[in-house]
């Protein structure tokens, strides 16, 4: 069958996807989105503050606890620091024809519409040109689409010490009222400043796609406290916002509750995807002109390894995985030890870490989050007290606590890749290995030390014991597995993502990404997106 005469067919709603399609519509450019697409729930009392919502709901512990009492930590439990309310549980919801095996990594994907950035923290921020050193381009090119998609979402933040680190791109608008442990924080610093600058350690504004003020459909910011439950004002973007407004626009046809298996190909050139009708169960092939990826680098990546397998029997192995290795930082402040602590706050980060690395493009980044409506009983779970002391803890000890999520960068390395595991019928799993770069322990090592100093500049005391490495996989920020090259080469796209092995295909995920900066990806997955957009013929 025809995708709907479409001049573009793309896999994937995600971060990638949604503004790929937002700028190839704008160019008068026909286009067919094939997804999974299970749609996030409507929200519940959306006007409600956080404690409101606790007082009004019939059945509270349902919402914040699940029917399952699933978010509830139990002494002894072992585990992430940040978790997952209830209702998201449809984002990472699988899809019986998707399986995964792997070795030192954890990872997650997304069958949601929106993608895996339905979960996101809102953090966007641009790659430098130290940061671009591996890519095929530089910030001048991508630039003017780091401004096309602030423009779109909306993204706050500010023109700080942190700007030696992240450029300034336009439509950036002021950021959000900041709560009084960020506030108190970032008075600190400027007292400290000259200090902590030579040590190598800046700190500011974090920059975030939320919106200040109404636009477009959706509301600013109220300080509802509810932006880990999912924001009900849409202030917080996400993916599925956009693909919302595309549904209506004419030249765009959506086809969910499609799982794409692979794409069928003669003489290097794509001819029809293979996809599973969900409802059905039925197989069908749809007739593509050109095709463009960008389902995530993990099913990508899967794809193009189904495809060459169904072909030509061939397993090949992608290497180059990468993923930023994540570590929480837990810390109180000891001027706000017994403080209240005001739930009516946005609940993300406001503040950012930057550290100088020993080259450029080797920055530390730093993601700072005072907790407010946040869950503090992982952290406080995790404490060596007994519970009279525990509990004592979490009551006086809340206005204090913050979080520092320090990411390292990642490279390309051999030792780090995804290849098929094949059975006796077609249906096959994707393998994933990763091993850290011989050095990042001591990276990692080093990182820390200077996040604690930084943060005792700041006023701030770190428990021993209580940093948390996550386990690889954490992140969600995969990439390099089909990576931008100059120069021709199997399994690599050229600084368009338009595929070298086949002339109508493109990738526009982070699977092209050749290089991993320590920052959040996304903002630089859709600048790419719209980008490989406006290069179609």
């Amino acid at each position: 069958m025809s995708a709907g005469a479409s001049d573009v067919t793309i896999v994937g709603s995600g971060a990638s996807a949604v503004h790929f399609v937002q700028t190839a519509l704008d160019r008068g450019l026909r286009v067919t989105m094939v997804d999974v697409g299970r749609p996030r729930p409507a929200p519940v009392r959306p006007d409600d503050s956080f404690a409101k919502l606790k007082a009004k709901l019939d059945d509270p512990w349902r919402y914040f606890l699940g029917s399952r009492f699933e978010s509830v930590l139990f002494p002894g439990k072992k585990g992430e620091y940040y978790g997952f309310p209830p209702h998201k549980e449809y984002i990472f919801e699988g899809v019986d024809d998707y399986a995964v095996e792997a070795q030192g990594f954890e990872p997650l994907a997304s069958f949601a519409r929106g993608g895996l950035a339905e979960a996101w923290t809102g953090g966007s921020f641009p790659f430098n040109d130290d940061e671009l050193e591996d890519f095929p381009f530089r910030y001048d090119e991508l630039g003017p689409f780091y401004d096309e998609i602030a423009r779109r979402i909306g993204i706050v933040g500010a023109d700080d010490d942190l700007a030696r680190f992240m450029p300034v791109h336009r439509h950036l608008d002021a950021p959000l009222d900041l709560d009084r442990h960020a506030a108190l924080l970032l008075e600190r610093y400027a007292k400290v400043r000259e200090r902590m600058n030579a040590d190598g350690a800046f700190f500011g504004r974090s920059r975030a796609a939320v919106l200040r003020e109404d636009r477009d459909g959706r509301k600013g910011c109220d300080y509802l406290g509810r932006c880990l439950w999912t924001c009900p004002r849409e202030s917080l973007y996400t993916p599925a916002m956009t693909l919302e407004r595309l549904l209506g626009r004419p030249g765009f046809t959506y086809l969910d509750r499609r799982f794409v298996t692979h794409f069928r190909f003669e003489s290097g050139k794509v001819r029809a995807l293979a996809v599973v009708d969900l409802a059905t169960r039925r197989s069908e092939e749809l007739d593509v002109e050109r095709l463009v990826l960008a389902a995530g680098t993990l099913p990508t990546s899967k794809i193009v390894l189904d495809s060459l397998w169904r072909a030509k029997g061939e397993r090949v192995r992608l290497v180059g995985l990468m993923d930023n290795r994540q570590t929480l930082v837990p810390f109180a402040n000891l001027k706000l030890l017994g403080a209240r602590w005001d739930p009516d706050t946005y609940q993300y980060h406001q503040l950012a870490f930057g550290l100088a690395g020993a080259r450029p493009k080797e920055y530390v980044h730093g993601l700072v989050t005072t907790l407010k409506t946040a869950l503090i009983h992982p952290i406080a779970l995790s404490a060596p007290l007994d519970l009279a002391t525990a509990t004592w803890f979490s009551k006086n000890v809340h206005g204090a606590l913050g979080i520092v999520n320090v990411n390292l960068h990642d490279t390309r390395r051999e030792e780090s890749w995804l290849e098929l595991a094949t059975g006796d019928g077609e249906r096959t799993k994707l393998v994933a290995r990763y091993e850290p770069a011989p050095s990042e322990p001591a990276d990692r090592k080093r990182a820390l030390a200077r996040i604690k100093r930084a943060l005792w500049q700041l006023g701030c005391f770190v428990p021993p014991g209580m940093a948390h490495v996550r386990p690889m996989g954490a992140s969600v920020h995969y990439s390099g597995t089909l990576p931008m090259s100059t120069k021709r080469a199997p399994l690599t796209v050229d600084r368009d993502c338009r595929s070298h092995d086949f002339s109508n295909l493109w990738i526009a995920d982070g699977a092209t990404f050749p290089f991993l900066p320590a920052k959040n990806l996304t903002f630089t997955l859709m600048a790419n997106a719209a980008r490989i957009a406006t290069k179609l013929g």
